[in-house]
This record gives structure tokens, C-alpha cells and sequence, in this order.
């Protein structure tokens, strides 16, 4: 039971601060700003529906994949501890550049429906998040373990529905500098993550003498 809290307390972190939705409050608020308030929440719960269902997809499909490259686990949890390592440290800066860029915020403004693109695809689901799923869902050792992936993709979407949807309120009350603040703690914690993560894989590897040995 150690072992099962452990890995849901790792899955829902990586995935919840990767997916980060506080910090895609600003530009959900720039892309929706002259939008009604019933085309926001549209907006909200197809932009959350669409990367819960990408994040599942590549969660249920992680091994298949991995097995049609013919890529070993440990490779994988050492890309994927390099790319949440590159997110980490944009997020230590308040950045997300390596979930969207200058060029996909500004299609957003100019884009009528933002829901599926740029918001759920890469703002919400980005590289890193699906990296993650396939990460976490390749190294699943029961049912039980894969549940828990799933059920921390769905919670992740749940809060960050329920944060689009208080979109407003929120950054009034936390503004752009309680954004970047979070941000930043977030991305101190998902530093440690994404080290773990390519130590793991290091080990797993065996590429360090000795390193199978002790478990």
C-alpha cells in the first residue's frame, strides 16, 4: 500500500504540475476576452475534455508504442526525465515555452474556437504531459497501478476545468505575480521529478557499474 500511495502521490503531482492549469489562465482569459460567458465555459470544458482524452490515449497506448520503436523503458525515463527537466527549468523562470510558443499564443487571439488548438493541444497536453502518461503507464506494474494513472489524468482535468472556469476571479485575487509565483514553486518540485526520473533510468540501464545491484 507504501508502494501504490507513493506512485498515485508522483503520477498526480507530474501530471497536475505539467499540465499546470494556473498558469494558462492568462491566455485563456487573452483568447476568450470578447467571448460570452457560455462560449467560455464551452470553451473550458471542450479544451479539458479533448486533453484529458489525448493524455488517456497516450497512457493506454505508451507500451505499444514504445514497443513499435523498439525503445527500452529505461531510454524512455531518461528522455522523458530530460524533457521534464527542460519544462522545470521554464518554469522556474515563469516561462512555458516549451509548451507553447509566441507563434501559437498569437494564432490563439486571432483563432475564433481555441479549444482544441492551441489550448487542449499543446497548453494543456503538451510534450511533456504525454511523455509522463507513457512514462508512468509503461512502468504500471498491476490494474490497479494503470487505474491510478487514469484517475489522475481525470483529476488533473477536473481542476483544471474548475480553473478556467474561475478563470477571472482567480487572477484578480492571485494576479500575474501569484501566477509566476506558483509557477515557480511547481516547477522546483517537478525539478526533482524529472531528476528522479532519469536516475531511475540510469539505474534500470545498468549503465553505471554496479548500479543493478542494489535495487
Amino acid at each position: 500500500m507504501d508502494d501504490l500511495a507513493q506512485f498515485a502521490l508522483v503520477a498526480f503531482t507530474s501530471i497536475l504540475f505539467l499540465v499546470d492549469p494556473v498558469a494558462v489562465i492568462p491566455a485563456y482569459l487573452a483568447f476568450t476576452r470578447t467571448d460570452s460567458p457560455s462560449h467560455r465555459r464551452r470553451t473550458a470544458s471542450v479544451a479539458c475534455t479533448v486533453a484529458g482524452i489525448a493524455l488517456l490515449i497516450f497512457a493506454a497506448a505508451g507500451d505499444l508504442i514504445l514497443r513499435a520503436f523498439g525503445i527500452t523503458l529505461p531510454a524512455f525515463r531518461i528522455a522523458g526525465g530530460l524533457i521534464l527537466w527542460l519544462v522545470a527549468m521554464d518554469m522556474l523562470r515563469a516561462e512555458r515555452t516549451t509548451q507553447e510558443g509566441q507563434p501559437e499564443l498569437t494564432e490563439g487571439e486571432r483563432k475564433e474556437d481555441v479549444a482544441l488548438t492551441p489550448l487542449a493541444v499543446p497548453m494543456l497536453a503538451g510534450p511533456g504531459a504525454m511523455s509522463t502518461v507513457m512514462v508512468l503507464a509503461a512502468q504500471a506494474r498491476t490494474p490497479t497501478h494503470s487505474a491510478v494513472i487514469y484517475a489522475s489524468i481525470a483529476a488533473t482535468m477536473v481542476i483544471s476545468w474548475a480553473t478556467l472556469r474561475a478563470a477571472d476571479r482567480l487572477f484578480t485575487r492571485i494576479g500575474q505575480t501569484g501566477i509566476r509565483i506558483a509557477t515557480r514553486l511547481m516547477g522546483l518540485l517537478l525539478a526533482a521529478i524529472a531528476v528522479q526520473f532519469v536516475l531511475t533510468g540510469i539505474r534500470d540501464a545498468q549503465l553505471i557499474p554496479g548500479s543493478g545491484a542494489g535495487g
